[in-house]
């Protein structure tokens, strides 16, 4: 097995693109330019994420409705719940900017590929790692704006009718088309996914750089000191030890068998940076680059914690199939009896 580095190379991308933005922000005709790019890019990280997602796949994972509303009711349920109460924090720890930073971090849609990962290296149920994070994501889309108005109101960008029109022109609408042209386009996407997977994490490098130049723009890093970022990871660790210990432990006392437990403590307990900086960047605007930095955080956190849960979890000893174990997705035999 390949030993992997402390800090994801990606992170490592997206903490020199922040580093860039802070030496080199866009300004002028510059950032007109990188606001229209980075609105480009969105739009087609969507369509991506729309054409790789296996409708057949999707419907296949419905019948597993226990284990979705579990994950569903983990990220979009416990997670704002825990948020609020962080709302105690301000100003003793965290400064109401920061707040609502990791405020709307609790609202974000689940992780797909790091908890598909992390539940295969587990050994716990992938089918079910997969579906738990496409509908988490894709519930994501219409629910986190949603909670965003409604928990962040207009202090945090909120959901004007601008807003709005932004998020479905932007997110909803690429994401649709992918789906609707996915069948034309499903086997190119399938056969080139390292270079297109290139390509949107390219797209999301230019977002956080567009978000990082507005904010210098803006003068907003100044509200922000070493301890204050002391205390927002303390406080970060504290939130993921929680949803990491909540996810597994009520898992388990609502009957769910190992591989189903596994699927839902990584499914449930991590937050998506891919489709979370894209929607800081609609709800936000100029002040988005305050609004990512805890999700940023948090998921380089995430990933750490849960490649040493996922590696001992591999060693767990085997437990006896459960009726409550989700089952693989298969194909349906014909009359006869064939696969």
């Amino acid at each position: 097995m390949k030993r992997r580095l402390p800090i994801d190379p990606y992170i490592a991308l997206l903490l020199g693109t922040v580093g860039l933005a802070a030496l080199l922000p866009a300004r002028g005709v510059a950032a007109d330019v990188a606001s229209g790019a980075s609105t480009a890019a969105i739009a087609f990280l969507f369509f991506l994420y729309g054409a790789r997602l296996s409708t057949r796949e999707a419907m296949a994972g419905l019948r597993h409705w226990r284990l979705h509303l579990t994950v569903l009711a983990c990220t979009f349920v416990v997670f704002p719940l825990l948020g609020l109460a962080a709302r105690g924090l301000v100003p003793t720890l965290l400064t109401q900017p920061l707040y609502q930073g990791l405020l709307f971090l609790t609202l974000v849609p689940s992780t797909i590929q790091s908890s598909i990962a992390f539940t295969s290296i587990a050994r716990g149920n992938v089918p079910a790692a997969i579906c738990a994070g496409s509908f988490s994501s894709l519930v994501g889309i219409v629910l986190t704006p949603l909670l965003a108005a409604v928990l962040l109101g207009n202090s945090g960008g909120g959901l004007s009718a601008d807003s709005l029109l932004k998020i479905v022109l932007q997110l909803l609408v690429p994401f649709l088309a992918g789906q609707l042209l996915r069948r034309f386009i499903g086997g190119f996407v399938a056969r080139h996914k390292k270079v297109l997977g290139l390509v949107d994490r390219g797209s999301i490098l230019l977002v956080v750089y567009t978000a990082f130049s507005e904010g210098m723009a803006q003068g907003i890093w100044h509200q922000v000191s070493a301890p204050r970022l002391g205390a927002l990871l303390l406080v970060e660790a504290v939130l993921l030890a929680v949803m990491l210990t909540l996810t597994w432990y009520g898992a388990r006392a609502l009957g769910f068998g190992r591989g189903d437990r596994v699927a839902i403590q990584f499914a449930g307990s991590k937050k998506s940076l891919a489709s979370g900086l894209p929607m800081a960047g609609v709800l936000f605007g100029a002040h988005a680059s305050l609004a990512v930095l805890p999700l940023m955080l948090f998921h380089q956190m995430q990933l750490m914690v849960c490649a040493v849960i996922a590696k001992r979890r591999a060693h767990d000893p085997e437990e006896p199939p459960q009726q409550t174990q989700v089952p693989r997705p298969r194909v349906r035999p014909d009359v006869h009896g064939a696969p």
